[in-house]
Protein backbone atom coordinates (compact mmCIF):
# COMPACT_ATOMS: atom_id res chain seq x y z
CA UNK A 1 0.00 0.00 0.00
CA UNK A 2 1.36 3.43 -0.91
CA UNK A 3 1.80 5.93 1.92
CA UNK A 4 1.04 8.81 -0.44
CA UNK A 5 -2.29 8.87 -2.25
CA UNK A 6 -3.81 12.09 -3.59
CA UNK A 7 -1.65 14.16 -1.26
CA UNK A 8 -2.59 12.09 1.78
CA UNK A 9 0.28 10.70 3.81
CA UNK A 10 -0.36 7.77 6.16
CA UNK A 11 2.45 8.30 8.66
CA UNK A 12 1.75 5.04 10.51
CA UNK A 13 3.15 3.09 7.53
CA UNK A 14 6.53 4.80 7.74
CA UNK A 15 9.55 3.79 9.80
CA UNK A 16 9.86 6.07 12.87
CA UNK A 17 13.12 7.67 11.68
CA UNK A 18 11.51 8.51 8.31
CA UNK A 19 8.29 10.10 9.57
CA UNK A 20 9.30 13.72 10.07
CA UNK A 21 11.78 13.84 7.13
CA UNK A 22 9.08 12.47 4.82
CA UNK A 23 6.49 14.95 6.05
CA UNK A 24 8.92 17.85 5.65
CA UNK A 25 9.81 16.69 2.14
CA UNK A 26 6.12 16.46 1.17
CA UNK A 27 5.42 19.88 2.70
CA UNK A 28 8.33 21.49 0.84
CA UNK A 29 6.91 20.19 -2.44
CA UNK A 30 3.61 22.02 -1.87
CA UNK A 31 2.88 25.14 -3.87
CA UNK A 32 1.25 28.14 -2.18
CA UNK A 33 -2.33 27.27 -1.27
CA UNK A 34 -1.88 23.50 -1.58
CA UNK A 35 -2.62 21.06 1.26
CA UNK A 36 -1.05 17.90 2.64
CA UNK A 37 -3.23 15.68 4.84
CA UNK A 38 -1.43 13.40 7.28
CA UNK A 39 -2.91 10.37 9.03
CA UNK A 40 -1.48 9.28 12.36
CA UNK A 41 -2.28 7.12 15.41
CA UNK A 42 -1.55 9.90 17.94
CA UNK A 43 -1.57 13.69 18.15
CA UNK A 44 1.46 14.90 16.13
CA UNK A 45 1.69 18.20 18.02
CA UNK A 46 5.53 18.01 18.27
CA UNK A 47 5.57 18.06 14.47
CA UNK A 48 3.64 21.35 14.53
CA UNK A 49 6.29 23.01 16.69
CA UNK A 50 9.15 21.56 14.63
CA UNK A 51 7.55 22.71 11.40
CA UNK A 52 6.93 26.15 12.87
CA UNK A 53 10.50 26.36 14.12
CA UNK A 54 12.17 25.21 10.90
CA UNK A 55 9.85 26.65 8.25
CA UNK A 56 8.28 29.58 10.08
CA UNK A 57 4.73 30.89 9.90
CA UNK A 58 4.02 29.75 6.34
CA UNK A 59 1.35 27.11 6.99
CA UNK A 60 -2.01 26.47 8.62
CA UNK A 61 -2.69 23.44 10.82
CA UNK A 62 -6.23 22.05 10.97
CA UNK A 63 -7.44 19.00 12.91
CA UNK A 64 -9.98 17.11 10.82
CA UNK A 65 -10.09 14.13 13.17
CA UNK A 66 -8.79 14.14 16.75
CA UNK A 67 -8.38 10.57 18.02
CA UNK A 68 -8.43 8.75 20.24
CA UNK A 69 -7.12 6.18 17.72
CA UNK A 70 -7.07 8.07 14.43
CA UNK A 71 -5.75 11.57 13.84
CA UNK A 72 -6.16 13.47 10.56
CA UNK A 73 -4.51 16.85 10.10
CA UNK A 74 -4.59 19.17 7.09
CA UNK A 75 -1.37 21.17 6.65
CA UNK A 76 -1.78 23.94 4.08
CA UNK A 77 0.96 26.18 2.74
CA UNK A 78 -0.20 29.79 2.98
CA UNK A 79 -0.52 32.04 -0.02
CA UNK A 80 2.25 34.62 -0.14
CA UNK A 81 -0.17 37.46 0.66
CA UNK A 82 -1.54 35.67 3.73
CA UNK A 83 1.68 35.58 5.73
CA UNK A 84 1.05 37.52 8.94
CA UNK A 85 4.00 38.97 10.81
CA UNK A 86 5.16 36.95 13.78
CA UNK A 87 5.71 38.13 17.35
CA UNK A 88 9.45 38.02 16.77
CA UNK A 89 9.25 40.04 13.57
CA UNK A 90 7.07 42.67 15.21
CA UNK A 91 9.43 42.95 18.19
CA UNK A 92 12.44 43.14 15.86
CA UNK A 93 10.88 46.06 13.99
CA UNK A 94 9.95 47.93 17.17
CA UNK A 95 10.93 46.57 20.58
CA UNK A 96 8.31 48.76 22.28
CA UNK A 97 5.74 46.21 21.13
CA UNK A 98 7.44 43.62 23.30
CA UNK A 99 5.97 45.39 26.34
CA UNK A 100 2.49 44.57 25.02
CA UNK A 101 3.47 40.94 24.54
CA UNK A 102 4.86 40.79 28.08
CA UNK A 103 1.67 42.28 29.48
CA UNK A 104 -0.36 39.41 28.06
CA UNK A 105 2.23 36.71 28.65
CA UNK A 106 2.95 36.22 24.94
CA UNK A 107 6.41 34.77 24.35
CA UNK A 108 8.10 36.90 21.69
CA UNK A 109 11.59 35.41 22.09
CA UNK A 110 11.50 31.59 22.28
CA UNK A 111 7.96 31.56 20.82
CA UNK A 112 8.63 34.38 18.39
CA UNK A 113 7.74 32.39 15.26
CA UNK A 114 4.01 32.45 16.07
CA UNK A 115 1.64 35.14 14.81
CA UNK A 116 -0.30 37.34 17.21
CA UNK A 117 -3.44 35.38 16.37
CA UNK A 118 -1.81 32.00 17.01
CA UNK A 119 -0.24 33.09 20.30
CA UNK A 120 -3.48 34.70 21.52
CA UNK A 121 -5.56 31.64 20.65
CA UNK A 122 -3.22 29.44 22.67
CA UNK A 123 -3.60 31.77 25.68
CA UNK A 124 -7.35 32.31 25.27
CA UNK A 125 -6.88 36.04 24.62
CA UNK A 126 -8.82 38.15 22.11
CA UNK A 127 -6.35 38.96 19.29
CA UNK A 128 -8.19 42.20 18.49
CA UNK A 129 -7.45 43.53 21.98
CA UNK A 130 -3.74 42.89 21.61
CA UNK A 131 -3.71 44.32 18.07
CA UNK A 132 -5.24 47.57 19.35
CA UNK A 133 -2.53 47.93 21.98
CA UNK A 134 0.16 47.19 19.40
CA UNK A 135 -1.20 50.02 17.29
CA UNK A 136 -1.01 52.32 20.31
CA UNK A 137 2.64 51.33 20.77
CA UNK A 138 3.31 52.75 17.30
CA UNK A 139 2.18 56.15 18.54
CA UNK A 140 4.67 56.41 21.41
CA UNK A 141 7.10 59.29 21.16
CA UNK A 142 10.33 58.71 19.26
CA UNK A 143 12.26 59.38 22.49
CA UNK A 144 10.97 56.01 23.74
CA UNK A 145 12.41 54.12 20.78
CA UNK A 146 15.00 51.49 21.80
CA UNK A 147 18.35 50.85 20.19
CA UNK A 148 18.08 50.06 16.45
CA UNK A 149 19.23 46.44 16.78
CA UNK A 150 17.56 45.45 13.53
CA UNK A 151 19.68 47.94 11.57
CA UNK A 152 23.06 46.81 12.87
CA UNK A 153 25.55 44.75 10.88
CA UNK A 154 25.60 41.12 12.03
CA UNK A 155 29.22 41.18 13.15
CA UNK A 156 28.50 44.23 15.32
CA UNK A 157 25.31 42.66 16.70
CA UNK A 158 27.12 39.42 17.57
CA UNK A 159 29.82 41.36 19.42
CA UNK A 160 27.17 43.44 21.20
CA UNK A 161 25.37 40.31 22.43
CA UNK A 162 28.61 38.90 23.80
CA UNK A 163 29.81 42.12 25.43
CA UNK A 164 26.44 43.08 26.93
CA UNK A 165 24.28 39.99 27.47
CA UNK A 166 26.86 37.23 27.81
CA UNK A 167 28.78 39.45 30.22
CA UNK A 168 25.58 40.08 32.19
CA UNK A 169 24.90 36.33 32.47
CA UNK A 170 28.42 35.55 33.68
CA UNK A 171 28.38 38.40 36.17
CA UNK A 172 24.99 37.67 37.71
CA UNK A 173 24.65 33.87 37.63
CA UNK A 174 27.07 33.40 40.57
CA UNK A 175 25.00 35.77 42.71
CA UNK A 176 21.79 34.04 41.70
CA UNK A 177 23.23 30.66 42.67
CA UNK A 178 24.58 31.97 45.98
CA UNK A 179 21.34 33.59 47.09
CA UNK A 180 19.13 30.76 45.82
CA UNK A 181 21.08 28.34 48.01
CA UNK A 182 21.26 30.69 50.99
CA UNK A 183 17.54 31.52 50.98
CA UNK A 184 16.62 27.84 50.52
CA UNK A 185 18.66 26.84 53.58
CA UNK A 186 17.14 29.54 55.78
CA UNK A 187 13.52 29.57 54.57
CA UNK A 188 13.11 26.25 52.76
CA UNK A 189 11.38 24.48 55.66
CA UNK A 190 8.57 27.09 55.66
CA UNK A 191 8.59 27.70 51.90
CA UNK A 192 9.35 24.36 50.17
CA UNK A 193 9.08 25.96 46.72
CA UNK A 194 12.52 27.43 47.38
CA UNK A 195 14.02 23.97 46.90
CA UNK A 196 12.69 23.99 43.34
CA UNK A 197 13.88 27.58 42.86
CA UNK A 198 17.40 26.46 43.75
CA UNK A 199 17.22 23.44 41.41
CA UNK A 200 15.96 25.58 38.51
CA UNK A 201 18.67 28.18 39.01
CA UNK A 202 21.30 25.42 39.00
CA UNK A 203 19.79 23.92 35.83
CA UNK A 204 19.81 27.32 34.12
CA UNK A 205 23.43 27.83 35.15
CA UNK A 206 24.49 24.49 33.63
CA UNK A 207 22.61 25.15 30.40
CA UNK A 208 23.76 28.74 29.94
CA UNK A 209 27.42 28.12 30.84
CA UNK A 210 27.83 25.60 28.01
CA UNK A 211 25.52 27.53 25.70
CA UNK A 212 27.52 30.77 25.80
CA UNK A 213 30.74 28.95 24.98
CA UNK A 214 29.22 27.24 21.93
CA UNK A 215 27.99 30.58 20.63
CA UNK A 216 31.25 32.40 21.27
CA UNK A 217 33.60 29.69 20.01
CA UNK A 218 31.61 28.21 17.11
CA UNK A 219 28.43 29.93 15.92
CA UNK A 220 29.20 33.64 16.33
CA UNK A 221 32.65 33.47 14.66
CA UNK A 222 31.01 31.80 11.66
CA UNK A 223 28.26 34.44 11.50
CA UNK A 224 30.88 37.18 11.70
CA UNK A 225 32.83 35.53 8.88
CA UNK A 226 29.64 35.53 6.79
CA UNK A 227 29.12 39.22 7.52
CA UNK A 228 32.65 40.16 6.47
CA UNK A 229 33.28 37.67 3.63
CA UNK A 230 31.30 39.45 0.93
CA UNK A 231 29.07 37.91 -1.68
CA UNK A 232 32.01 36.65 -3.76
CA UNK A 233 33.50 34.46 -1.02
CA UNK A 234 31.95 31.21 0.13
CA UNK A 235 32.62 30.42 3.79
CA UNK A 236 32.64 26.83 5.00
CA UNK A 237 32.08 25.23 8.38
CA UNK A 238 32.32 21.74 9.84
CA UNK A 239 28.65 21.83 10.86
CA UNK A 240 27.42 22.43 7.29
CA UNK A 241 24.66 25.01 7.10
CA UNK A 242 24.32 27.65 9.80
CA UNK A 243 20.79 26.33 10.26
CA UNK A 244 22.18 23.35 12.18
CA UNK A 245 23.79 25.19 15.12
CA UNK A 246 21.00 27.79 15.04
CA UNK A 247 18.41 25.06 15.61
CA UNK A 248 20.47 23.74 18.52
CA UNK A 249 20.83 27.19 20.08
CA UNK A 250 17.10 27.85 19.72
CA UNK A 251 16.27 24.58 21.47
CA UNK A 252 18.60 25.51 24.32
CA UNK A 253 16.99 28.95 24.50
CA UNK A 254 13.62 27.25 24.81
CA UNK A 255 14.91 25.06 27.64
CA UNK A 256 16.21 28.02 29.64
CA UNK A 257 13.00 29.90 28.91
CA UNK A 258 11.03 27.02 30.41
CA UNK A 259 13.17 27.13 33.54
CA UNK A 260 12.29 30.79 34.06
CA UNK A 261 8.63 30.22 33.22
CA UNK A 262 8.59 27.65 36.00
CA UNK A 263 10.46 29.98 38.34
CA UNK A 264 7.87 32.67 37.79
CA UNK A 265 5.06 30.17 38.37
CA UNK A 266 6.40 28.63 41.62
CA UNK A 267 7.23 32.07 43.07
CA UNK A 268 3.86 33.59 42.16
CA UNK A 269 5.49 36.08 39.79
CA UNK A 270 8.27 36.71 42.31
CA UNK A 271 5.84 37.68 45.07
CA UNK A 272 7.55 37.85 48.45
CA UNK A 273 6.00 36.18 51.53
CA UNK A 274 5.42 38.20 54.69
CA UNK A 275 8.46 36.71 56.45
CA UNK A 276 10.91 37.48 53.63
CA UNK A 277 14.30 38.76 54.73
CA UNK A 278 16.63 41.07 52.81
CA UNK A 279 18.33 38.14 51.07
CA UNK A 280 14.94 36.72 50.05
CA UNK A 281 13.98 40.11 48.55
CA UNK A 282 17.31 40.38 46.74
CA UNK A 283 16.98 36.89 45.27
CA UNK A 284 13.56 37.63 43.76
CA UNK A 285 14.74 40.99 42.41
CA UNK A 286 17.77 39.34 40.82
CA UNK A 287 15.59 36.66 39.25
CA UNK A 288 13.20 39.22 37.78
CA UNK A 289 16.05 41.33 36.41
CA UNK A 290 17.84 38.28 35.00
CA UNK A 291 14.67 37.11 33.25
CA UNK A 292 14.15 40.58 31.77
CA UNK A 293 17.65 40.60 30.31
CA UNK A 294 17.26 37.01 29.10
CA UNK A 295 14.15 37.90 27.09
CA UNK A 296 16.00 40.65 25.23
CA UNK A 297 19.09 38.46 24.86
CA UNK A 298 17.14 35.60 23.25
CA UNK A 299 15.08 38.02 21.14
CA UNK A 300 18.20 39.53 19.60
CA UNK A 301 19.45 36.08 18.64
CA UNK A 302 16.26 34.21 17.68
CA UNK A 303 14.50 37.05 15.88
CA UNK A 304 17.31 39.13 14.40
CA UNK A 305 20.78 37.56 14.38
CA UNK A 306 19.85 33.98 13.45
CA UNK A 307 17.29 34.68 10.68
CA UNK A 308 19.60 37.22 9.05
CA UNK A 309 22.55 34.81 9.25
CA UNK A 310 20.50 32.13 7.50
CA UNK A 311 19.55 34.56 4.74
CA UNK A 312 23.09 35.83 4.44
CA UNK A 313 24.47 32.31 4.08
CA UNK A 314 22.13 31.72 1.16
CA UNK A 315 23.47 34.82 -0.58
CA UNK A 316 27.19 34.02 -0.39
Amino acid sequence: MNTIDENILNVTLLAPRMKHPTIFDRFDQLSDGETLTILNDHDPKPLYYQLLGERGNIFTWEYVEKGPENWRIKISKKLAGDLDETLGQLAAQDLRKAQVFKKYGLDFCCGGKKTVKQACEEKGIEPEKVERELQQADKLSSSARPLPYNDWNLDFLADYIVQVHHTYVRKNLPDLRTYAQKVMKVHGSRHPELNLVYELVEAANTELTEHLLKEEQILFPYIKSLATAGASQKTTASFGSVRNPVMMMEKEHEMVGKYFDELRMVTGNYTLPSDACASYSLLYRLLAEFEEDLHLHIHLENNILFPKAIQLEKAV
